[in-house]
């Protein structure tokens, strides 16, 4: 996989997997809550010693609080709105509240994720956040390609 980007300005996060991350001398390493539940202090000085930029995913005030303290280089905050990928634990932030979480951690690199598509991008992108992560938007388009390149066009034009 690391193969595959190498040569690009693709940046390679390896999900859940930190040790493989370390191994194949990939950029960062996201991980979920319980993968931050199952690392034991060394465990986590050495996936911080590594070099690896560490993202972390969370769900509402309590995880974000919890994720901050383990130094991320950004947190992923959702999911935004529903979304049908993957069984969340909690119910949708809604942008409201995405844009409250992102004032209290302003500083922090922040991504949303969570049923974002077009549509829904200028108001995720008003509440402070300085990234978006989407999936359905881009694996459900006719032209995939061609829906990331329009993306990344309107994430540009709001910096």
């Amino acid at each position: 996989a690391v193969d595959a980007v190498r040569g690009t300005a693709a940046l390679l996060f390896i999900n859940d997997h930190w040790r493989e991350a370390i191994d194949a001398g990939a950029y960062g390493v996201h991980l979920g809550q319980e993968d931050l539940d199952a690392l034991a202090p060394d465990e986590l000085a050495r996936l911080r010693g590594s070099g690896l930029r560490l993202g972390l995913s969370t769900h509402g005030y309590a995880e974000m609080l919890r994720a901050d303290a383990a130094s991320p280089s950004y947190l992923a905050m959702g999911a935004v709105y529903a979304t049908t990928l993957k069984r969340m634990p909690t119910p949708p932030q809604g942008p409201a509240r995405l844009a409250a979480y992102a004032a209290l951690m302003r500083g922090r690199p922040l991504v949303a994720i969570g049923g974002i598509d077009a549509a829904r991008f200028a108001e995720v992108l008003a509440g402070g956040v300085g990234s978006v992560a989407v999936v359905r938007a881009l694996v459900a388009a006719a032209d995939p390609e061609a829906e990331a390149r329009r993306l990344m066009a309107r994430l540009d034009g709001a910096g």
